[in-house]
């Protein structure tokens, strides 16, 4: 039986690698928790330039869509050129992982990608 590949932003692979418990609001925060927990767990991905299972909290998300479509998409398609994969790459959490820390955090290129990104101070301090 195959199990069910869950969906995620480019992006958010990166968001996961600074996540700290804030965000927008606190149901946003409780659940990027939720699905940041699931990582743990090593799901297989679906690598989408769409709105995934974070943005079902945004409060950017309106009727379905992301009010800042085209700032994100821009995010989600750099993070897919960075660690050399494409829209709807299929791959676990920890390869996804480890392909933005070696390509995008240890050679510091995070600033280049989303570095307008109103939690940008956060991935600073962490990073």
């Amino acid at each position: 039986m195959n199990k069910k590949r869950l969906e995620l932003r480019a992006h958010h692979g990166l968001c996961f690698n600074f996540f700290e418990g804030k965000g927008y609001s606190e149901e946003f925060t409780k659940h990027m928790q939720s699905v940041y927990d699931t990582m743990k767990n090593n799901p297989d991905l679906k690598v989408v330039i769409k709105e995934d299972i974070i943005c079902q909290k945004c409060p950017n998300l309106l009727k379905g869509v992301c009010k800042t479509k085209e700032l994100i998409q821009g995010y989600d398609h750099m993070v897919l050129s960075f660690c050399g994969l494409k829209e709807n790459s299929q791959i676990s959490w920890f390869e996804f992982s480890r392909l933005i820390n070696e390509k995008i955090i240890i050679p510091d290129q995070r600033k280049s990608i989303c570095g307008n990104c109103q939690s940008t101070e956060i991935c600073e301090r962490k990073a």
